[in-house]
């Protein structure tokens, strides 16, 4: 009786391509639904010119995403300095680790800390699907409030430095904006984090491997060392931080796969 049923169901899969694809292996699907992937290589696209690769895709749905980027960080701010000005339970002051002393104070790791800001706008401005445009904004969004939330529920602070901001007026500038709240994870090292793990995938989509991808990577990892190199972060913060952007990343990667699958098999 249980091989009638099976080679019933076997019959009635093999007459119907939707269910063969449902019914078939994650590599299987991935074939199918995400030729891009590396399971299945595809020819590498042609490289088109940056200002010709500019207008086909920071143009496409301009308005929406200034005027997103520019919400987006506003609101962001307006809770971060709400919270860290706030603390609502006991301020924890972190630890320092061995590490911390290899990191030596230098005003020139401002250079790439600054950055972020500049580093961050990318991904979203590179992409032209709104779909995509509107995930990637939820997963920002929910990057965020994991963080915002840790800094409500377990205010942290910084030890206290020896080094003399006077003699630094702009990252005693810094310092003052910013205090020594809100330190772990950092939001810093995870958007850094999470923004190199898009940009990562927009220069394989646009063809721009090799020296890109190595540059993508290069300066995300100096943004992670520069919270610890100007003192705004100790290595546990950055290293808590590194674990949330890369869970966001992956999370969102996730999501937004089997959303695409499922559309593509309705």
């Amino acid at each position: 009786m249980r091989r009638a049923r099976r080679i019933r169901a076997n019959i009635r899969l093999a007459k119907k391509p939707r269910l063969r694809l449902l019914a078939a292996r994650p590599a299987e699907i991935d074939r199918k639904i995400f030729p891009s992937t590396r399971l299945t290589p595809l020819p590498v696209p042609t490289p088109v010119p940056w200002s010709e690769l500019f207008g086909r895709t920071v143009k496409v749905l301009g308005p929406t995403k200034f005027i997103g980027a520019t919400v987006g960080m506003t609101l962001f701010f307006v809770v971060y300095f709400h919270v860290l000005n706030n603390p609502q339970f006991p301020v924890s002051t972190m630890p320092l680790i061995g590490l911390d002393h290899a990191f030596v104070f230098s005003p020139l790791w401002l250079i790439p800390y600054a950055s972020l800001w500049f580093y961050v706008t990318l991904p979203p401005f590179f992409l032209t699907d709104g779909r995509e445009l509107s995930w990637y904004a939820v997963a920002s969004v929910g990057l965020s409030a994991v963080g915002l939330a840790v800094f409500f529920f377990w205010p942290t602070t910084l030890p206290a430095s020896d080094v003399d901001w006077a003699q630094y007026p702009t990252v005693r500038f810094l310092k003052a904006v910013d205090a020594a709240g809100n330190a772990c994870p950092s939001l810093h090292v995870a958007w850094a984090v999470f923004t190199a793990f898009w940009l990562d995938r927009l220069l394989l989509r646009f063809g721009r491997g090799g020296g890109w991808r190595i540059l993508n990577g290069v300066w995300s990892g100096a943004i992670v060392l520069s919270t610890v190199g100007t003192k705004q972060h100790v290595v546990l913060d950055a290293i808590a931080g590194v674990a949330l952007g890369g869970l966001a990343a992956g999370v969102h990667f996730l999501v937004w796969r089997r959303r695409f699958a499922t559309e593509a098999l309705a």
